[in-house]
């Protein structure tokens, strides 16, 4: 028996897509299958305990989506809760201990050896599990710590289950707001700062688009008619996402669904946010970073900002709801490049924005290069963490480039000037209590935040990013 657990406590409530996909894969292949939730379970440990006591599974597979909160200045670093539930399944059971996951994909080496897990899965999970599963129970020795590379010899066609009823997606749905599903898995971009290439693989694997509507169909059969669509990028390539939405629109989905997505602000046109409004998208939130030109070609982003003006204008054309992600900090960021781009978006009038201060450093981005180039990491001014000794990429590490001063919130916060369109970052020093005291006037950090969970328990339903606009102009 193969036996998953979701280590994701995170709340608002996520649903663990990978592992509903996974259970998929696993049942599909003849494999016994069961879960424990963790984020669902009233008392974790107990939950644990008494599973254990009667269940004695072949192999334990964990799902770790989140390795921090990727958000400066709380720097919620989450692998050491991760190695203490390790270690306490060990006590537990005997069956060796696999670790997958987004998070874990990008840190798997380190990860393994820190918690003590006996394998890891890097990028996609459903086979390789069901391989690990199978050499396992044909008593093969294999090599402890030993990492998988789900991302090896990957066709650019997708192919995931559909059943997507392992997870109680009926509670998560309650809790959460949405429920998530992929079209495509990869991104071949080029952002100097994304892990994404790292954990799901430089090309574009696209599913199909009629597999696609069967899952958004069965899960609609369980009640659950607000849908996020997880793709790095929804828009790339466009001919998928544009056929996607046309299998939508055949099947009038468009008209029992309301569902979200994230989006590179290029390609989109007329006809693809037409088409999209009909399939029953609600709101996109595009990857802006800046409006900056210098800043927009330092994050190696292709777009312009009288694209990010272009998209504004044709998802206001089409009654969807926009948000712009921002990233400030960036190399090379002044305050002249941060009000350049504040001022912009006040401008071009999206429904909210994300401004975020400070850029996370993932090894293995070009984002680590350029800083390298700049001089010594542990001497360099830009370089923010809340960690003591040698710099640490493993750990939550930030850039916020030094040429904005001291108190760089303090300077974005002033541009904004109290523009409700706007989430803004969080002035140092940094007070745990302000974030969550007044989460929706301060910024848009997921992680255990209060007036969203408040607000799904009151019957929101959405992007996350859309409740939080709706409950700031509410007040």
């Amino acid at each position: 028996m193969l036996t998953l657990i979701n280590t994701n406590t995170m709340q608002p409530a996520i649903a663990p897509i990978g592992l509903d996909y996974i259970a998929g894969a696993a049942k599909q292949a003849g494999i016994e299958t069961e879960l424990v939730d963790l984020c669902l379970a009233q008392n974790p440990d107990t939950a644990l305990q008494n599973y254990f006591a009667k269940s004695k599974p072949e192999l334990i597979g964990l799902s770790f989506r989140n390795v921090d909160d990727c958000f400066w200045p709380s720097c919620q670093w989450f692998v050491p809760k991760l190695a203490e539930l390790i270690k306490k399944l060990k006590t537990l059971t005997e069956a060796p201990i696999v670790v997958g996951g987004v998070g874990f994909s990008i840190f798997a080496k380190q990860i393994v050896e820190y918690t003590g897990a006996d394998f890891g899965v890097c990028g996609d999970g459903e086979q390789a599990i069901v391989s690990l599963y199978r050499q396992l129970k044909d008593n093969k020795t294999l090599p402890r710590n030993l990492i998988i590379d789900g991302r090896s010899n990957q066709s650019e066609q997708l192919t995931l289950p559909t059943s997507r009823k392992t997870i109680d997606n009926v509670t998560y749905f309650k809790r959460g707001g949405q429920i998530g599903l992929e079209t495509k898995r990869g991104c071949n971009r080029n952002c100097i700062y994304c892990a994404d290439r790292l954990s799901k693989g430089t090309k574009n694997r696209t599913r199909n688009p009629a597999q696609v509507a069967d899952e958004a169909q069965m899960l609609l059969k369980q009640g659950i008619d607000v849908l996020h669509v997880c793709d790095s990028e929804f828009n790339i390539p466009g001919n998928h996402a544009k056929a996607v939405c046309e299998e939508f629109i055949r099947r009038g989905l468009g008209r029992k669904l309301r569902w979200y997505t994230y989006m590179a602000v290029t390609p989109f046109d007329a006809e693809l946010a037409s088409v999209m409004r009909k399939a029953g998208c609600v709101g996109i939130d595009f990857t802006g970073d800046s409006a900056s030109a210098a800043m927009l070609k330092t994050y190696r982003q292709p777009h312009t900002a009288q694209d990010l003006a272009s998209a504004v204008r044709l998802c206001r054309e089409n009654g969807l709801t926009v948000m712009i992600d921002l990233l400030l900090g960036g190399p090379g960021e002044t305050p002249a490049s941060v009000k350049e781009t504040i001022d912009f978006i006040k401008q071009i009038n999206p429904d909210c924005a994300g401004a975020p201060l400070g850029v996370r450093i993932y090894p293995g981005t070009e984002m680590v290069d350029i800083v390298k180039k700049e001089g010594n990491l542990e001497t360099n001014p830009s370089i923010k963490r809340k960690y003591t000794g040698p710099i640490d990429l493993f750990r939550p590490t930030f850039y916020i480039s030094h040429q904005l001063g001291d108190r760089p919130a303090r300077l974005i916060k002033d541009l904004i000037a109290g523009d409700k369109r706007f989430f803004e970052p969080i002035d140092e020093p940094f007070d745990s209590a302000q974030g969550k005291a007044d989460a929706t006037l301060t910024n848009h950090n997921y992680n255990d935040n209060t007036e969203l969970v408040n607000a799904i328990a009151a019957g929101a339903r959405g992007a996350y990013w859309h409740i939080l606009h709706n409950l700031r102009n509410s007040h």
